[in-house]
């Protein structure tokens, strides 16, 4: 397991210098041969098993059809944490209607020293604008030069963590997920077949701590708790699983944990042991610039 912590520094302009601590303990893996490169075998069954995975049908923005036939009934939205856009009916196919942003982020699964699967994480700057000091996982807004939302996720892993997009064989995308800003974000599963060439090294500027976790956590309910929320009539959950990394604690909740559910529950082919409590919102006919769904 790795984690990497980094002490910002002041605001002050004065201030140059900063702080990185970075705990690592590796053992080697047992490894076989890939059109990847080096890795473990149970990594090249997961790359393989995940490459014939088929997400659901989502709504689709693009589609004439299913946007004018949902013109006269408003589409179901999602809450301020994010939820799978499976379960988010087309908008219309008015140009001043709802259209979202898209965005990808990156779950990087790496076989553990104890041979577990764990994802990679970072908490996010405490001086950025929108969710500072949160947990994410890294990833971003999809530039126009971007071929594909695989491209989208691993350069902005680049940028966050330095994570090389040449370390990372992307296997698949789950359904997209709507954030609270409205963004329709793609999460895309990539295989670390080679974890020791991975040195974290996170832009100050974004990003405070990379760590990982396990993956199988976020089908468990021993480090999860919940709240039950309410908007329109409609109740629903979100989720929050608390995590210690080394001396630092962690809470990833929201978007991020409805991903990682999501995503561990492909990976094991199981459901997690807990009600997930999926909102039955609505979209709102028009959408201001800067609307986001209520806390």
């Amino acid at each position: 397991m790795f984690m990497l912590c980094r002490r910002l520094p002041s605001l002050a302009r004065t201030t140059t210098t900063t702080t990185t601590f970075l705990c690592k303990s590796m053992k080697p893996t047992v490894t076989a041969t890939s059109s990847f490169g080096v890795g473990s075998s149970r990594l090249a069954a997961l790359a393989q098993q995940l490459r014939g995975y088929k997400p659901p049908p989502s709504s689709s923005f693009d589609d004439a059809e299913e946007m004018q036939r949902d013109q006269e009934t408003a589409g179901k939205v999602v809450s301020q944490v994010g939820f799978q856009e499976s379960m988010i009916a087309p908008v219309s196919k008015d140009p001043e209607r709802f259209r979202p942003k898209r965005a990808a982020v990156l779950i990087c699964i790496f076989e553990g020293d104890d041979g577990d699967l764990r994802v990679i994480l970072t908490k996010r700057s405490s001086r950025l604008s929108t969710h500072s000091g949160e947990v994410s996982l890294p990833g971003g807004k999809a530039d126009e030069g971007d071929k594909d939302d695989g491209m989208t996720a691993t350069r902005e892993a680049e940028e966050e963590i330095g994570l090389d997009p040449s370390l990372v064989d992307v296997v698949t995308s789950l359904e997209p997920f709507l954030s609270k800003h409205l963004l329709r974000v793609i999460p895309v599963i990539g295989i670390l077949r080679d974890k020791t060439k991975f040195k974290p090294i996170p832009n100050p500027g974004e990003v405070e701590a990379v760590f990982d976790a396990p993956l199988e956590m976020f089908l468990k309910d021993e480090k999860r708790r919940c709240e039950e929320r309410e908007w329109m009539g409609e109740k629903y959950l979100i989720h929050y699983f608390d995590y210690r990394a080394g001396d630092k604690d962690f809470m990833i909740w929201g978007l991020t944990a409805g991903i990682l559910i999501r995503a561990a529950s492909v990976t094991y082919q199981r459901p997690p042991a807990f009600i997930e409590q999926s909102p039955k919102f609505k979209y709102p006919k028009l959408v201001e610039k800067h609307t986001c769904m209520p806390k």
